[in-house]
């Protein structure tokens, strides 16, 4: 098969068995999560022979085996695998000869002096690694020196279709979503309390799995599938995502998720969330752990419910132009042909 490039690719795309393909391909099918792949990645079937292999967690006899040189042999190839961990699994139970892989917590974990060995020397024998956001670019080159791979950055794609443009609402509404290790229940939370003194009348739906007590008025939801977070988006007229520093853009995911919807996003200003929140275009930028600030930028939109349809509006057309799992996946693609 040839790439819109003309150049031949063919290459396995190895994913982790707790998010198993197949299964999210049923799931798929009955409307339930975006994208006939996890992140999009089925796009890689308009450029590439794609071969997909579900990795399991390597138990403790494979990661002694892999470690004295005695596991699995490398089989001809090209693998790509999404994130450090994933590339660490696949060199351990199916290993490629060529492979190159995403880069997610790995900076981070070198900047907090926490950088695993079995990650590093994993990744000192890929020939690309790619990252999502720019602000990770040149710390990876220098963990991984200058006989490491190839660092690139790929911009952040999502299912424009599935996540689609919705009328912007009457009802005020803040919503705030996610999970992961970065994000800031503590500020989110004396954020909204100085929103609801302001205006008691919003009403405020999070969804977290953050233990701390949210402020009286605030409705907690603990897990929500894909797509009851599509219809919740679109209840929204402000969507929050506060983070504390990090260079991996934390909140991306959903931030892109609000804007295809039609919704300004207020987000933490961490390196790198920049290229994907336009500051006064598509939302806010707040400085990471300012309450005070993150308050004030949602009360801005919540006063002037015409200027937040606005930059709703922009950032459905910013999604719509640049941040498509399509647009993803082709500039991985041409990323992986640079090195063919």
């Amino acid at each position: 098969m040839e790439s819109e490039g003309g150049a031949s690719l063919s290459l396995t795309w190895a994913h982790r068995a707790e998010q198993s393909v197949p299964a999210w391909e049923r799931s798929h099918a009955r409307g339930e999560v975006p994208s006939v792949w996890p992140y999009g990645l089925d796009a890689l079937r308009d450029h590439a022979a794609v071969e997909v292999v579900d990795l399991p967690p390597p138990g403790r006899v494979a990661r002694v085996r892999a470690r004295l040189g005695i596991g699995p042999r490398p089989v001809e190839g090209l693998a790509v695998t999404w994130d450090e961990n994933t590339a660490y699994r696949l060199q351990i139970l199916h290993p490629l000869v060529r492979y190159a892989t995403g880069v997610i917590w790995l900076t981070d974990m070198a900047q907090a002096g926490s950088t695993p060995t079995r990650l590093l020397s994993m990744l000192s024998g890929a020939e690309s690694a790619w990252v999502l956001s720019e602000a990770q670019v040149d710390p990876l080159r220098r963990l991984l020196g200058n006989r490491g791979p190839r660092v690139f950055p790929i911009p952040f794609g999502i299912d424009s279709d599935f996540f689609g443009a919705q009328p912007f609402p009457t009802q005020q509404r803040i919503v705030s979503v996610g999970n992961d290790r970065d994000r800031d229940p503590a500020t989110l939370y004396a954020a909204l309390a100085r929103v609801l003194a302001a205006r008691p009348e919003t009403e405020v739906v999070v969804q977290t799995s953050s233990d701390l007590a949210p402020p009286e008025g605030v409705r907690v939801v603990r897990h929500m599938p894909h797509a009851q977070l599509r219809d919740l988006y679109a209840t929204a007229s402000v969507i929050v995502v506060p983070t504390r520093p990090n260079l991996h853009a934390s909140g991306m995911t959903v931030a892109l998720e609000a804007l295809a919807t039609a919704r300004p996003v207020v987000v933490s200003d961490t390196p790198g969330m920049s290229q994907y929140v336009s500051e006064g275009h598509t939302g806010h930028l707040v400085p990471p752990g300012d309450a005070e600030k993150l308050a004030d930028a949602m009360l801005r939109l919540l006063e002037d419910p015409q200027r937040a349809a606005e930059l709703g509006r922009n950032g459905r057309a910013e999604v719509e132009r640049s941040f498509t799992t399509q647009t993803m996946v082709a500039a991985l693609v041409q990323g992986l042909l640079d090195e063919v």
